[in-house]
C-alpha cells in the first residue's frame, strides 16, 4: 500500500485517539496559552526597556546572513531574538490544541474558534514586528504590537474560562445569581482598563525607553498624558472598589467574588507600580513590571466582566 493511500487511515488512527470531550489536555493548553501570552508582553517589555529593539536589525532573518542571532549581536541579539522564538512556542500551542478541539470543532465552536484566533495572530504578530524593526521602531506601530498582545491575552483568558465551564453556553458551573447592576459595572471596567492601556501606549511612545538610542518618539508631552493616562485608572478603581462592596454586602459566593477581589489586588499593584515609577524617573525595571501588571489587569477584568455575563441576574 502506497503512502498516500495510508494517509487517511492514518489520519482516522489520529483522530480516534483525540479527546471527543474537553478534558485536562485541552484544559492544560489553555493554560498554556494565557501564560504564554503573558510571557510574551513581559518578553517584548524586555527587548524595548533593554534597548534590544534592533538586537535583531532586519526581518525576518536576524541579520542579512543569519536566521538567529550571533555572538558578536550580544545580549542585545540574544533579548530580541528569545522574544521572537517564543513566538513559534506560541505558534506550537495553538497549533497543538486545535488538533486536541478537531474531534469537537461543530460541538465546541466557541473553543475552536478562539484557538484559531490565537494561531492566526501568529503571523499578524510576526507581520507587525517586521513593520516594527524596518521603521526603526516608530512608537506607534510599537504600540500596535502591544496592543495586539493585549488583545491576545484576553482572548486566552475566555479560552481558558470557556476551558474549565466556566462561563458561555457550556458552562458546568451553577454561578450565583448577581444585582443587575453588577453586569453594567464590570463591563465598564474592562472598557477602562482597554482605554488605560491604550493610553498607556501613547504615554510610552513618549517617554524615554525607546527600544534603541536612535529610535524616535511620538513627540507629545509625557507628563500630560501620564495624567490623562490615570484617569481611566481610577475609574477601574473606583468600579471595582463599588463591585468589591456589593459582594460583600450581599454576601456573594463563587467565581465572581474570587475574580473581584483578584482584580482589585491586580489594580492596587498597578498603581503602585504606576505612582512609584512617576516620581522615580521612570526605571526600566518599573516600567516593565507595569507592563506585565497591564497584562494581568487586562485578563482580571476579562475574567471578572465575563463571568458577570454568565451568572444569572437577581
Amino acid at each position: 500500500m502506497s503512502t498516500a493511500s495510508r494517509l487517511p487511515q492514518l489520519a482516522g488512527r489520529l483522530a480516534a485517539r483525540l479527546p471527543r470531550t474537553v478534558d485536562a489536555r485541552v484544559r492544560r493548553l489553555a493554560v498554556a496559552s494565557l501564560i504564554g501570552q503573558t510571557l510574551l508582553v513581559v518578553t517584548g517589555g524586555a527587548v524595548r526597556l533593554t534597548a534590544s529593539g534592533l538586537g535583531c536589525p532586519t526581518w525576518p532573518r536576524c541579520t542579512d546572513t543569519s536566521l538567529v542571532n550571533t555572538p558578536e549581536m550580544g545580549i542585545h541579539g540574544f533579548i530580541e531574538f528569545g522574544n521572537r522564538l517564543l513566538t513559534f512556542a506560541l505558534a506550537a500551542v495553538a497549533v497543538l490544541m486545535l488538533v486536541y478541539l478537531w474531534n469537537l470543532r461543530k460541538e465546541r465552536r466557541d473553543l475552536f474558534l478562539l484557538a484559531l484566533g490565537l494561531l492566526a495572530s501568529i503571523p499578524a504578530q510576526a507581520v507587525i514586528g517586521g513593520i516594527t524593526v524596518l521603521t526603526n521602531l516608530n512608537p506607534w506601530v510599537v504600540g500596535l504590537h502591544f496592543l495586539v498582545s493585549m488583545a491576545l491575552v484576553v482572548i486566552a483568558t475566555l479560552l481558558v474560562n470557556r476551558a474549565y465551564g466556566r462561563t458561555g453556553r457550556f458552562a458546568s458551573l451553577s454561578l450565583p445569581a448577581l444585582p443587575g447592576v453588577l453586569r453594567p459595572v464590570s463591563a465598564a471596567v474592562a472598557l477602562f482598563s482597554a482605554v488605560a492601556v491604550m493610553l498607556g501606549v501613547v504615554v510610552t511612545g513618549a517617554g524615554p525607553h525607546a527600544g534603541d538610542a536612535d529610535a524616535p518618539r511620538n513627540g507629545l508631552d509625557w507628563d500630560l498624558f501620564s495624567h490623562i493616562h490615570a484617569v481611566p485608572a481610577y475609574l477601574i478603581t473606583a468600579g471595582t472598589l463599588f463591585a468589591m462592596v456589593l459582594v460583600f454586602a450581599r454576601r456573594i459566593p463563587g467565581p465572581f467574588r474570587t475574580s473581584v477581589i483578584l482584580l482589585l489586588v491586580v489594580t492596587l499593584l498597578q498603581a503602585v507600580i504606576g505612582f512609584t515609577q512617576y516620581y522615580n524617573g521612570i526605571p526600566a525595571l518599573l516600567v516593565g513590571a507595569h507592563m506585565l501588571g497591564a497584562a494581568l489587569l487586562m485578563s482580571a477584568a476579562t475574567n471578572a466582566a465575563d463571568v458577570a455575563r454568565s451568572s444569572p441576574v437577581k
